[in-house]
């Protein structure tokens, strides 16, 4: 049977589906629309394309580890409700495990990987149709280190922050409280040195100004700009912030007691550069309608 672009039309306009997804779709089921709208439901295209634009920014992060490698990734859903939801845990350490068990190193190596003969996308796209809910995959990480460094991993709040920091010398106990204290001071770097120079020229003109606002001479303002910016760099990198278990030493101080040096870390949070989309619920019925 001849399948026509008015049949692929309708078809996508029914269900959401891909253009090509809808023309494989009554080609397998001889142009028939309803048979083919049943396997684009079979195979969760129909629900999981109509949802795809919508905004995951809850969900939760997790990490794997296994031996020398690791990984740390962000796995978002729409609501905080769904990310609790037993379907989605378990998914959340399928999807782990099956990039961990691979050589992805970043998202979209992980979504080609297959278990089984499916790819982690269509697992995804299974999952939201599923679950009812935009589900997606977002800032995957593999990290790999040497037998004698550590470590050092830690999820707040269930996984809604995650942290996986390499240690230089195997010690469970000092890799746990880096962990922790990166997921409470969220450091944005780990030392002055991998500060980038236009960040630094930024605040150091912003606090210029800030300094000029006040009223004070020229002379003073450097001084007072040297000073903050000083406070500004001890916020922001790991080493220099007030260790978290202890504010009467830096963390640098903490590792030093402890003969150990902190090599690298992510920091994960949900949602985190996802730019949430309030909608007005009246409107959004209306658009439904309309539809």
């Amino acid at each position: 049977m001849v399948i026509t672009a008015q049949m692929v039309k309708e078809l996508r306009e029914r269900t959401g589906a891909g253009m090509l997804d809808c023309k494989k779709a009554l080609e397998k089921n001889d142009g028939d629309i309803e048979k083919a709208i049943d396997f684009l439901r079979e195979k969760g295209m129909a629900q999981a394309a109509k949802k795809a634009g919508r905004i995951a920014a809850e969900g939760l992060c997790s990490i794997e580890v296994n031996g020398n490698e690791a990984v740390i990734f962000e796995l978002n859903s729409e609501t905080d409700f769904v990310a609790k939801n037993k379907q989605f845990l378990d998914l959340l350490d399928k999807v782990g495990n099956t990039i961990l068990n691979s050589n992805a190193t970043n998202t979209e190596e992980a979504l080609k990987v297959e278990a089984n003969g499916v790819t982690v996308e269509q697992m995804l796209i299974d999952a939201t149709a599923t679950i009812g809910e935009k589900i997606s995959l977002r800032r995957v990480s593999r990290v790999v280190k040497e037998d004698a460094q550590a470590f050092g991993a830690y999820k707040h709040m269930g996984g809604r922050i995650a942290v996986l920091a390499v240690l230089a010398k195997q010690d469970d106990e000092v890799a746990k409280d880096i962990a922790m204290h990166i997921a409470a001071q969220n450091p944005k770097y780990l030392n002055r040195n991998e500060v980038d120079q236009e960040t630094l020229e930024h605040e150091k003109h912003v606090l210029t100004q800030q300094a000029l606002q006040e009223g004070k001479p020229a002379n003073i303002v450097e001084k007072m700009v040297v000073g903050r910016l000083n406070k500004f760099l001890q916020d922001i990198c790991l080493v220099d912030q007030p260790f978290v278990k202890d504010t009467d030493q830096k963390v640098s101080q903490y590792l030093k007691s402890n003969q150990n040096e902190v090599l690298s870390f992510i920091r994960l949070e949900v949602g985190e550069g996802i730019e949430k989309k309030e909608e007005d619920f009246a409107a959004e019925v209306a658009a439904q309608v309309r539809k």
